[in-house]
Parts: structure tokens; sequence; C-alpha cells
């Protein structure tokens, strides 16, 4: 009865098929990093930004060409380097000698799915570029504003932060990422499992061999749909006293925005409809928290002396609160 109940909501057949079509897309080139694979889909299905971190070579900038691959839309890679500057990423105007009048050359930002290599290794200056483009969705250039096509989405890459010749990414732009996603070693089965893959490999360029699985119009469909989604008051309320927490807590020296708690339910949705739920649970929440609110927060100078994380923090604040029912 419930299943009857739970088709007659929402047909969530379209999305169940193209988010499994992504996955198996990703799974024949990426191994054993299901919750990366799984947050980048949902990411793409919330509209949001992603940030990838991870040290070099365990696959970030594969995964996001990956991820821009199975779409059949425009897509753009700035690699960032320490002399980039805002031109570089906007684009310029140009004097054209026939018209005599300067013509605004686009820049690379100008796509629908943009890759944003090792973004933490431009100053400041050039990362102000993307701010606007991030969260409105369109850039001013010489007091012209030009407007980017739907859907924009930004793909990061970053090392940690400790690395040579990074620099700390601001906090509001750290804010305009859905989520920053952690990519870890893999296991030592899944190494080996890599080694296999590559060794058995009939071409040089492992993109070859993948196509596209979503259009411009199916995912502006499937977003749609995923903002439709139920959510019950309550849960809202849990999102919200999560987010709030972060804010009173002793071992965080900068709380979470109310960009935040929206973050975790438009995110929470895209979980549960990947879960083939047309309504959102506890766990949903939970689950995208700690991607949502880890790059958000910043601890206080003696917790990470002492080697806490904000995940830990996170971790806390999830346990203290009770879980609606």
């Amino acid at each position: 009865m419930e299943q009857e109940m739970f088709n007659q909501r929402t047909d969530l057949t379209q999305l169940s098929a193209a988010v499994e079509q992504i996955r198996q897309t990703l799974g024949k080139i990426i191994v054993g990093q299901k919750d990366v694979i799984d947050l980048l889909i949902a990411g793409l299905l919330a509209d949001g930004h992603l940030l990838l971190e991870g040290v070099p070579g365990v696959a970030k900038t594969l995964s996001a060409k990956l991820m821009a691959k199975c779409i059949s839309a425009s897509f753009s890679r700035i690699q960032f380097t320490p002399d980039l500057m805002p031109s570089d990423v906007l684009g310029t105007a140009v004097f054209s000698p026939k018209t005599s009048e300067f013509q605004f050359r686009h820049g690379p930002i100008f796509g629908n799915i943009i890759l944003v290599d090792e973004i933490n290794r431009a100053p400041a200056k050039t990362q102000s570029a993307l701010f606007e483009a991030m969260e409105e969705r369109q850039i001013t250039v010489d007091g012209n504003t030009y407007k980017l096509e739907e859907p924009f989405m930004v793909l990061a890459t970053q090392n940690p932060v400790d690395q040579e010749g990074t620099y700390r990414l601001p906090e509001a732009q750290l804010d305009r990422f859905l989520f920053k996603i952690e990519v870890k070693y893999p296991s030592l089965e899944d190494e080996i499992q890599i080694l296999v893959n590559q060794h058995q490999q009939k071409s040089d360029d492992q993109l070859l061999e993948i196509e596209s699985v979503l259009s411009v119009e199916q995912i502006k469909s499937l977003r749609a749909t995923i903002k439709a989604l139920f959510v019950e008051p309550k849960l809202l309320a849990y999102a919200a006293q999560i987010t709030h927490e972060t804010r009173n807590n002793k071992s965080l020296y900068l709380g979470a925005s109310p960009r935040a708690s929206l973050a975790m339910v438009n995110s929470a949705k895209a979980i549960a409809a990947m879960a083939g739920r047309d309504f959102v649970t506890p766990d949903d929440i939970i689950k995208v928290a700690t991607p949502v609110l880890a790059h958000r927060v910043m601890l206080s100078p003696e917790k990470e002396m002492e080697g806490l994380t904000p995940a830990d923090v996170i971790a806390q604040i999830i346990k203290k609160i009770e879980i609606p029912r």
C-alpha cells in the first residue's frame, strides 16, 4: 500500500534510470569511490557547485571530467595558476578595427560545466572572478552584465592547503560550494583493480569510451522533479538546528550561514530521489551534513592544535541533537 501511495505522488522512474546510468558510466573508470560518485550526482541534481579535495593523483580531475562527459552540454576547463588574471577567466574587451569599437570576447567561464583545476593555486584576485558567476549565474565586465547559460555548474579541484604553492580559499567563496568532497586514497584491493583496468585498456584516452547520459533539457527536468519533493516541517527544523548549533559550538571559531541550511535541504532531496524516494528522511540530512558544513565552518585555534577536524565537530553536533521521528 505504501509503495502504491509513493508511486502516485512523484514518478521517479526517469530519474532512477539516469542516476543508475551515470553510476555505471563513472564506475567503469573510477574504482572504489562510491561515496564520491554519489555526491557528484547529488550535486548535479541539486544544482550546486562542487569542490573536490585530495592529494595529487587520486583522480580528482578525472572524476570531474568524467562527470562533465556524462552530460551533453558545453564544457570548459580552466587551469588555475599563480599568474592567472580575472580576465583569463571572465573574458575581455577586444578592439575591432572593422567596427572601431570594443567587443567583448567571452572567457572560459561561459559554459555549462566548468572544471576549475587546482583552484587554490591562484591568488584571491582571481578567485574573486568566480564569486558573481557562482552565486548569481552572471558576470559583470566594464559595467555590462552577461547572463550565464543554465545549467551552470563549477566543478573545482584543490590540493590540501598544507601543500606547497596553495592558497586558502576565501570563506565567502567556500560558502558558494554545495559540497566539499574528500577524495581519499584507494584501498589496496581498489588500487590493484585500477592497475588491472589500466593494463587491459585498449584506448590511450579513457574518456573516449564514455558516452553522454543526460541532455541539458533532461537535467532541467530532473532538477524540477527534485525541487518538488516533500520535506516535513520537522525535518526543515532539524536541518536548521544542525546549522544553528555550529554557531554556538565552543570548538568552532566560525559557524555556518543560512545558505548551509538551504544547501542541506536541497541536497537531501537529491539523495532521497537517488534512493527512489519522493520524501526526505533524517538519514538523508545526516548523510549530506558533513559535505555541506565541513568547508563552511572554522575550528577554533585550540581545537585545531589538538588535531580535531570540522567533520569530528559536525559528528558531535549531530549526535547531540535529537533525531525527529
